[in-house]
């Protein structure tokens, strides 16, 4: 990975923004070896980091993605490279994975799917992970592009259309013709 590419990249974005941030490249740290090894942590500080974690962290999302089309990373290599501030990323994975274990459990009591709200292909598959040992249950992923969510069933349960309805029940086929 090009670390002096990225810090570039970086510095001219924030430059120009005119936030008030600092960076510093980290080799990965393993928190959490099941759903995130990166081999790069870009963590921010500064005063204006809240701002890069508001809405769920959407601008640091935004400016990492960004980052991998400017280094041209392939999808399978994204994981490669994280960027993290005040711990959000490890909390995040640690929310996730509660939230993936609550849906599960709701899913066994009432016996009906849970349908989570879109999200990441990282974050869809920590929640892919989180429940992989669950025999119980099982997850898929169900939509497109950025409207992707993670779809919660009974194991012996088919899946549903992306839209959430129920499919329709096979029944006899109309009839054509004229009626009398």
């Amino acid at each position: 990975m090009n670390e002096q590419r990225i810090c570039e990249f970086l510095n001219q974005v924030i430059g120009n923004a005119g936030f008030d941030l600092s960076f510093q490249l980290c080799r990965g740290e393993i928190r959490h070896p099941d759903f995130e090894n990166p081999e790069v942590v870009v963590k921010f500080s500064g005063p204006d980091v809240e701002l890069l974690l508001a809405n769920k962290g959407e601008l640091l999302l935004a400016l990492e993605q960004l980052t991998m089309e400017m280094l041209r990373m392939r999808p399978e290599e994204h994981s490669l490279l994280c960027f993290d501030a005040n711990d959000y990323r490890m909390l995040r994975i640690e929310e996730l994975r509660l939230s993936a274990q609550t849906a599960a459990e709701r899913v066994k009591r009432s016996g009906l799917p849970y349908r989570f709200n879109p999200m990441t292909s990282r974050e869809r598959r920590i929640i892919h992970l989180a429940l992989r040992n669950e025999t119980a249950v099982r997850s898929e992923s169900s939509g497109v592009g950025p409207n992707r969510q993670v779809v919660i069933y009974p194991a012996n349960m088919p899946s549903l259309p992306a839209d959430g309805r129920q499919a329709p029940s096979p029944g006899p086929a109309p009839r054509r013709g004229k009626r009398r």
